[in-house]
Parts: structure tokens; sequence; C-alpha cells
């Protein structure tokens, strides 16, 4: 979804050298050929480079503890194992170091390093106690702090195992010799789904560090239903060969329902499969048309070239010229940009308003909105900086694991309540539907959300999140580690953070 941002410099910037590098593009004929044209240049690609460090790719039907043990005693690691929830990593994690599956090599150099480091409460301890170990954890969840902690041990080869995600692939500093796959499967967002072999590749490919290694080695974990009818089968052919006379048959498992299952096959075709085509991303926002229209020329070429020459299908093309028309309309109506009668000297015919802040961008979705909705709140409520707090909530991404933890304690403090004043189970579990995490301001700002969109019918219906996150924190006097704390939040820290940070960015520069 991310990729619009690397095409507008293609679009924007043609007399500008380009080196575009990736090991798992696809077929870029059509790219090579958008390039020259739009450059003036001859492009040159460069499709059959070798990889300095080959890579061996292998199938497992061990379990999972199994192969790691191997792995480790045959010389094989640093081993990175690929998990695609960041529970599953910690709880991998965490189960090694409960078996003593650490190492003790190297153990007061890793001591040295981490001398001084100042580990928080809650996750910070775990994390404390596996790296002592050897053992790392690695996803987007964790603070930026912990996650250049291990990657800095990782570098320094004191981590023999690093219990993570699929973020490997997206290029973090961490030098492998052995990649472990506990699947081949994971959620997208939407749905369970087979690993693209872009995906494969991207994950696949950091085994191996050239300078430190000769070869790289890739190892797939069969799934566990696969595994444990294997160990069956092997049970069966023991015994029939113990009595011949006396055949028995293997018991076997099916996967669980609904499950996606990928076998021996899948691993083959991925390991042969080429990366798919990169398709284009094109998109506009409000940011996009904001930061076109602080520039000092008409806004109007500008968007007409980035939005009808760009790589996306003229039907596309369409689709993103009409979504700038309702978008500019929007801003006007909001009194973000203003229509000047005349151009002015820089030939501008729509500028934005002048008491703007310095800093002003809706990188927001809705951020327009929570801009109208301001006025509606009262200024002389004693709440109102707290109220203002509240919209610019209300447009942000929803935390998820944040909410989904308050939404526990306070049904929590509700079942409290009502078993203290007698209500039965059974009306007890029917009132609970009802109790959700904060929302204040909810039904005022559904309400005029409503109204709002009667002018912006291209508006999602259900895109408004009322939530209390900084709300709460500043009414309760909560720091970043007490919220983590009240709610248990300790392997979601880099979640909190990230959502703090875009609301105190987003309250900087949307609020007048």
């Amino acid at each position: 979804d991310r990729g619009w941002a690397w095409q507008v410099p293609l679009l924007e910037l043609p007399r500008a050298q380009f080196l575009l590098m990736s090991a798992t593009l696809g077929d870029v004929s059509e790219l090579a050929a958008d390039l020259s044209r739009r450059t003036g240049r001859t492009t040159a690609v460069v499709d059959d480079a070798k990889r300095p460090v080959p890579l061996t790719f292998s199938w497992s039907v061990e379990p999972l503890a199994e192969t790691l043990q191997e792995l480790m005693g045959t010389g094989q690691g640093p081993v990175y194992v690929v998990h695609f929830t960041q529970a599953a990593a910690v709880e991998h994690a965490t189960s090694l170091l409960a078996a003593g599956r650490g190492t003790a090599v190297r153990k007061q150099e890793r001591n040295d390093a981490i001398a001084g480091f100042r580990f928080g409460p809650g996750f910070g301890r775990t994390l404390a106690k596996l790296v002592k170990a050897g053992i790392g954890v690695h996803h987007a969840g964790m603070l930026p702090r912990y996650r250049r902690l291990v990657e800095t041990l990782a570098q320094r080869g004191l981590l023999e195992v690093i219990c993570g995600t699929d973020t490997l692939g997206v290029g973090i500093n961490v030098p492998i010799r052995t990649v472990l796959f506990t699947g081949l499967a994971k959620f997208d967002g939407n749905r369970q789904r087979i690993l693209r072999a872009r995906e494969f590749h991207q994950i696949a490919g950091r085994a191996g560090r050239a300078g430190f290694d000769t070869a790289g080695y890739v190892v797939v974990q069969a799934p566990e239903h696969v595994i444990e009818n294997e160990k069956a089968r092997a049970r069966s052919d023991a015994k029939n060969a113990a009595n011949p006379k006396k055949k028995s048959k293997p018991h076997l498992k099916k996967p669980p329902e609904g499950s996606v299952v990928w076998s021996e096959q899948t691993f083959d075709k991925l390991v042969n499969g080429s990366p798919e085509p990169l398709p284009s991303r094109m998109k506009v926002d409000n940011a996009m048309l904001v930061n076109v229209l602080a520039r000092e020329e008409d806004a109007f070429p500008v968007l007409r070239r980035l939005l009808t020459e760009n790589h996306e299908s003229r039907r596309n093309q369409l689709r993103l010229a009409r979504r700038a028309v309702r978008l500019m309309r929007s801003l006007v109506r909001s009194g973000v940009v203003t229509r000047l009668g005349q151009p002015d000297e820089h030939g501008r015919r729509y500028v934005l308003t002048v008491d703007l802040p310095d800093d002003f961008a809706l990188n927001q979705p809705l951020a327009h909105f929570a801009l109208a909705a301001l006025d509606v709140l009262d200024v002389e409520a004693p709440t109102y900086p707290l109220d203002v707090v509240s919209v610019i909530e209300a447009v942000l991404e929803a935390p998820r694991q944040v909410l989904f933890a308050q939404q526990f304690a306070a049904r929590g403090e509700a079942v409290e309540r009502m078993k203290a004043d007698g209500i039965d189970y059974d009306e007890r579990m029917l009132l609970l539907e009802d109790v959700t995490w904060p929302q204040p301001l909810a039904e005022l700002l559904e309400a005029t959300y409503a109204v709002y969109r009667q002018t912006h019918p291209w508006l999602p219906e259900d895109a408004l999140g009322p939530k209390s996150v900084v709300r709460e924190m500043w009414e309760q006097g909560m720091g970043f580690t007490d919220l983590v704390a009240r709610y248990q939040l300790a392997r979601s820290e880099g979640l909190v953070l990230r959502y703090l940070s875009d609301a105190y960015r987003t309250l900087r520069q949307t609020v007048p």
C-alpha cells in the first residue's frame, strides 16, 4: 500500500538518474521501458546476478523443537525462526528458555553488551532473560529500542536463535545463516492465505551472510498434522516389522477445520517460482493535495500529470482523477483551501489558507472531517481541550490490541457491579454485549459525521472510530508504562508507541 510513495519520484523527477535494486521484482520489462520513455535514457536491466552465498532449501517433517536442535547442533546457526503472529514468536522464545535451549557460549560477551541497557518492566524483563541466554525476539510490536538491541546483538554474533515474524522480509539488518519457517500460511489482514513467491523469497533470501558464510539454509516445517501423521506411520511400520502377522494401521489426523494447509508441493512451487510482477499502487489523498498546493505553481497541471501519466490502467487513472476532484472540493468547503478570483503571481488558482500552521498536514484519511468537527465543540466547556483530543483520536487508525484490552477491563468491572446488584448470569451476559472501550463524544461525532457525509458521500459509513487512549492517560494521570501495565500490553508496546506518536503528530499538524 505504500508503493505509491515510490512511484511519485519516478513520475516527478524525469531528469534524475535512478538505480532500482531488488531481488524480488519479478518481470521488470514494462518498468524498464517506462523509465526509458520518461527520462530519455537507456535503462539497463541486470537480472542475471548470482547470489554470492548459495541457498539450500529443505522440507522438514520433524517437530519444530527437534528441527531447531539439529540446526544448532550441526553449526547452521544463527537461526531466524519465522512465525506469522507476534504472540507465537514470543511464546516460542520463552518456551526455548524454559526448556534450557539457550546457549552459554559467549555469555560474558552478551552480559557486557547489555550492561547499562535499561530494560523496562513487563516485556523488557522477559527480553533481558532471553538475550542473556542467546535467544532473541523481533517483531513490529516491540519498542524500537528493543528491536535495535536484538539487531545489534545479532550483528555481533551473540544470538544463536531469533524468534520473529516475517518482518525479516522487509530488510531488517540481522545477519542470519539459517531461516526456519514454521509455516507457509499467513493472515494478511483480510484472510488466511499461502505466502506469495515474492514474500517467500524476500524472507528466505536473508539466509547466508556474504563475507561470513559459504552457504545459507532455508528450512520449512510441514503442518503439525502432517508431522504427527509421519510419526504415526513410523510407529505403525515399526509394529508391523516386529509382528508381520498383525497388521497395524496408523491413525491419521486431519488438518484443523477451516485452516489453510500447505504441502511439500507448495514448498517446491515457492522455491522454484519467480516473484510475481509488481503492480502499481498509485493513490491520491488529502496529504498529496496539500503538498502539491503548497508548491509555488499552478497545482492542476501537476495533479493532471501525476494522475494521468502514472503506471495505472486508464480506468484507474480516471478513478483517481474523480477522487482528486472530490477531495479538492472537500478541502475548499472545510476552509483548508481558498479559491482565488484571479491567479496569483505564481499562477495558482487555489491556495492553502494563510492562517494554517507551517507544519499543517492532513495525513489521516478523515483529518478534514476532524478539522470541521472542531467547530461543533463548546470552546467554553472545561473539557474543551480534552474534547479536541477526542476528535483527533476518533480519526486515527484503531490500535486494536489496546481497545480490546480496554473493553476486557471495562467488562470485568461491569460484571463485578452487576454481581453486586444481584443480576443473574444470563442477563449479565446480555448486558455485557453493550459494554465496550471508552468512546467519548461518540454520539456527537457520529451525528456530525452523518451530516458531513451528506456533502461527502464517498466517505465510508463506518470510518469514524471514537476511542480514548490519550484522553484516558491524561485523565488518569498515566504515563506510557502505566498504560502498558494497566492493560497488560507488554507484547504490544511498539503498537502503543506508534499510536501515541500518530496522535501527537496529528494533533500538531491538524489543529489550527
